[in-house]
């Protein structure tokens, strides 16, 4: 039996369309989750918190919140991934004939990151001391590595397994963490700083990642 031409297209569009209403209730729910296992873990800490508590708290059953994330710890990535998400997201509009550090300035300083979210960077900040919470948070830059080495492969015409591009990937990737944290570290309890803090700490870091090696 032959199938349409209607039918074909009517399902590439539903693809284009973006995330099904089952998806978005999806991601709504794991970052509700995420950001009462950050209100718990900040006012009792993570070892006095259990996922049975979070998933009380959130009005879900343990079981469902087992079936997102595999630890309690984990439930929190949601949070932790999202500025990476749309780091990588403004890469893949990176124009040909314009230098990282240039499009990244364009990006940033014109409105390209979100306003800080508190709880974010308290989370952020909780994991220099919480060494579990570390361990998600390296995990989710490490994650994101293959992601980095495909963009930038793409913009030199290499391959992501060539060791410079690896190299590059690691380079930007520390980057952003190391602005991300020090951003946290700095400015989790200022409600008074500059929406634009944020974006001049990135670009401090990824300028200072482009100049190699000077030692």
């Amino acid at each position: 039996m032959q199938h349409s031409g209607p039918v074909r297209g009517a399902a590439t569009d539903s693809r284009a369309a973006g995330p099904s209403l089952v998806e978005r209730r999806r991601e709504s729910l794991r970052l509700e989750i995420a950001r009462e296992a950050v209100r718990l873990f900040a006012a009792q800490g993570v070892s006095a918190t259990t996922g049975e508590q979070i998933a009380q708290e959130v009005g879900v059953s343990a079981r469902t919140l087992w079936r997102h994330f595999p630890t309690k710890e984990s439930c929190v990535r949601p949070l932790l991934t999202a500025g990476l998400d749309i780091a990588t997201a403004q890469l893949g509009h990176w124009p040909p004939g314009m230098t990282l550090v240039d499009f990244l300035t364009a990006a940033f300083r014109g409105g390209g990151l979100p306003a800080a979210d508190p709880a974010v960077l308290g989370l952020v900040r909780m994991t220099h001391t919480e060494p579990a919470l570390r361990a998600v948070w390296l995990q989710a830059h490490d994650d994101a590595l293959p992601v980095l080495q495909t963009l930038l492969a793409r913009r030199s015409g290499g391959d992501p397994d060539d060791l410079r591009v690896k190299v590059h990937a690691a380079t930007l990737n520390g980057a952003l963490r190391a602005a991300a944290e020090d951003f946290a570290r700095c400015c989790a309890d200022d409600p008074d700083v500059p929406g634009d803090e944020l974006a001049a700490r990135l670009l401090a870091a990824v300028g200072a990642a482009s100049e190699g090696l000077p030692y």
